[in-house]
């Protein structure tokens, strides 16, 4: 992709929590979540079309009249998830947003992007380093026996403990992994013998597209959701590399518009995030923020809307039994911090730079109430250069690649090897590939506790995990004599790894 975006989260404070989740009530964990068939649909056309969230209570009378009122004020519905009070709506009207708020029953309403639909990231740090192949066949010549032909570049199995886990317990057929990214390409043969078809959808538009194959990327400049379902879940199976979960499978929901951008709007992670608790997805990887905006700040009414759409979508999702996991971000920003500087928002036309209130302004969906917070280390265990962190913040941590943290394999690349489309390899860093791995630590644990809910899940994850504690001395990420980053915390629980590195092997041995 030719825009690759930084990532970072801000500390969600109790208050917060408390008011986000109370605003979108208790929502039955049988019910479905699915799109409501629209009503008949008018559109205007005077001037530039955006796309909208619309909240309301969940009450049938109160969606009904809501549909109506979009109706009315020049929108069209796209999309009614009407257990979660979500409506994604169309219109040209530049007054849309503030009429819909003044409606009985909205409770927020605002725009999910700031250019219009006709025109045209992920938490990937640099350009994808394709595996040539003559280093494959290097790799390949070379293997040792009952390993991958790959693997000996696949330093962060060994890392975690996963190429021992995977000889106890690969995972369980029975756990799927959503990959909510940029389409994972299902030809792959490290990627087809895990795949779920029946599980993957495309989201872009706001609503669930099952047509088969519609999950794919559009192009091989899209690779960061396959590589991202073959850090989770490649076969072992003696072709190229292997999963942290050889043995469970990963199903694909794509969100990344079909544009070299690749940005993921709101709407379409809504339908993400329902999408995969309604299909029996029980953990779902998210290394993006949702766009346009880095931070989402709740004194301005359309970011408002965005976090509340987005939390109610994936709140659903817990409920039905889905563990959330997201990247922290890759601009090394103290998460915990007092303020924090955005300068890239918003990212779909024209940024301008702000100071933003970690009390206030929160990172979507990776900030939202249970998501589980991934900061990321290179093959030293020490924390990557560009990785965020903050006391409070990052739940656990996991290998997301460090270029300058050199590990002794053949290739002496500090990234992560994993698959990319058309059958290929390659190596990419960030918070982007820690996040995988939690997820499939995370889905060993489901394997072996298959009745533990998200929660239970979380407190797993977090008791198993082997915390390396703040370094002793200054922190110089990138080597140039510039602290770049202080830790706070202690062996326990510290700012730079949360609980601690995640333990596959004591996922599936304890």
């Amino acid at each position: 992709m030719a825009h690759l975006r930084s990532r970072r989260r801000l500390a969600l404070t109790v208050p917060v929590v408390l008011s986000l989740t109370a605003s979108l009530g208790f929502l039955p964990a049988a019910a479905s979540a699915a799109p409501a068939a629209a009503p008949a649909v008018r559109t205007t056309d005077d001037g530039p079309h955006l796309a909208y969230v619309v909240n309301t209570r969940t009450d049938h009378r109160t969606i009904e009249s809501v549909q109506r009122e979009i109706l009315r004020n020049g929108g069209s519905v796209v999309a009614s998830y009407d257990t979660i009070g979500v409506i994604v709506a169309h219109s040209a009207n530049p007054d849309f947003a503030a009429r819909m708020r003044a409606v009985s029953g909205v409770d927020s309403a605002g725009a999910t992007r700031t250019a219009p639909l006709s025109a045209a990231g992920t938490t990937d740090e640099g350009a994808v380093q394709v595996l040539s192949k003559a280093q494959a066949a290097k790799l390949a010549a070379n293997a040792t026996p009952g390993e991958e032909p790959y693997e000996a570049d696949q330093w962060d199995l060994r890392a975690i403990g996963a190429d021992q886990a995977a000889r106890i317990n690969p995972g369980s057929r029975d756990v799927t992994v959503g990959v909510i990214d940029t389409g994972v390409d299902d030809t792959h043969p490290d990627i087809a013998p895990n795949f779920s078809a029946a599980q993957s959808a495309n989201c872009v538009s706001g609503k669930a597209d099952t047509t088969y194959g519609a999950w794919r990327p559009v192009d091989a400049g899209h690779y960061h959701g396959t590589h991202v379902a073959g850090e989770i879940a490649a076969a072992r199976n003696g072709i190229g590399v292997a999963g942290v979960a050889p043995g469970v499978k990963v199903a694909s929901i794509t969100v990344a518009q079909p544009d070299a951008r690749s940005l993921f709007y709101p709407e379409s992670v809504v339908c993400a995030f329902v999408f995969a608790a309604d299909h029996g997805i029980q953990i779902t990887n998210n290394s993006y923020y949702v766009d346009p905006w880095m931070y989402n700040c709740m004194d301005d009414p359309d970011q408002r809307a965005i976090v509340d759409a987005v939390n109610r979508a994936q709140l659903y999702a817990q409920r039905k039994g889905t563990l959330n996991v997201a990247s922290a971000g890759n601009s090394n920003h103290d998460l915990a911090a007092d303020a924090i500087t955005d300068s890239s928002s918003p990212d779909d036309s024209t940024a301008t730079t702000r100071t933003v209130d970690p009390h206030e302004c929160f990172d979507v969906p990776t900030q939202l109430p249970g998501v589980v917070t991934v900061s990321a280390v290179g093959v030293k265990g020490a924390k990557s250069y560009y990785s965020s962190y903050g006391l409070g913040v990052i739940d656990v941590a996991a290998p997301g690649g460090d270029k300058y943290q050199i590990p002794d394999t053949p290739s002496k690349n500090g990234r992560i090897l994993s698959t990319l489309p058309n059958g290929q390899y390659g190596f990419l860093q960030g918070t982007s590939m820690a996040s995988p791995h939690v997820a499939a630590v995370a889905a060993l644990l489901k394997s072996a506790h298959p009745h533990a809910t998200p929660a239970q899940l979380q407190a797993l994850l977090k008791a198993e995990a082997d915390n390396p504690g703040c370094p002793s001395g200054p922190y110089d990420g990138d080597g140039d004599g510039v602290v770049d980053a202080t830790c706070v915390g202690g062996e326990r629980v510290n700012g730079f790894y949360g609980f601690g590195v995640v333990d596959a092997l004591a996922a599936v041995t304890k």
